[in-house]
């Protein structure tokens, strides 16, 4: 399999070959902190399945060990590695895919960091664009 994706801008664009390990939908801080989301997709592989194809991803030192990979002009969160603790592994954020459908999360992961109210936002009201009354 081929998936291809990148930044908001456009500006650093990237492929992938091969199948995933996992998608994991990780709850930790850092990575709601990173992203300004409730939780990031992050889809784990080989780091030679990963091939950058288009401009250059800035690094940001994270932690100790963890370096998160994104676009220098328009901030997109794309990749993160942690040679200590996943040694030889990338993981992309699976929202930056052409298709982000094209993997499906396989699991929820750092849940002891999880926001309270993640656990049961699948239950809020849903509409189809925004709703006629706030």
């Amino acid at each position: 399999m081929t998936i291809m994706g990148g930044c908001h801008c456009g500006k650093i664009r990237y492929k992938v070959e091969g199948e995933a390990m996992t998608h994991a939908l990780c709850h930790c801080t850092d990575c709601r902190r990173h992203a300004g989301a409730p939780m990031v997709g992050w889809t784990m592989y080989p780091k030679e399945a990963v091939t950058v194809v288009q401009g250059a991803p800035k690094t940001y030192e994270s932690s100790p060990d963890g370096r998160r990979l994104f676009c220098g002009d328009c901030g997109t969160g794309l990749f993160y590695v942690n040679d200590k603790i996943l040694p030889g592994i990338i993981d992309v954020q699976s929202a930056t895919y052409d298709d982000p459908e094209a993997v499906p999360a396989r699991i929820h992961i750092q849940v002891a960091e999880r926001i309270s109210w993640m656990k049961s936002a699948h239950e809020l009201p849903a509409f189809e664009r925004f709703p006629s009354k706030l």
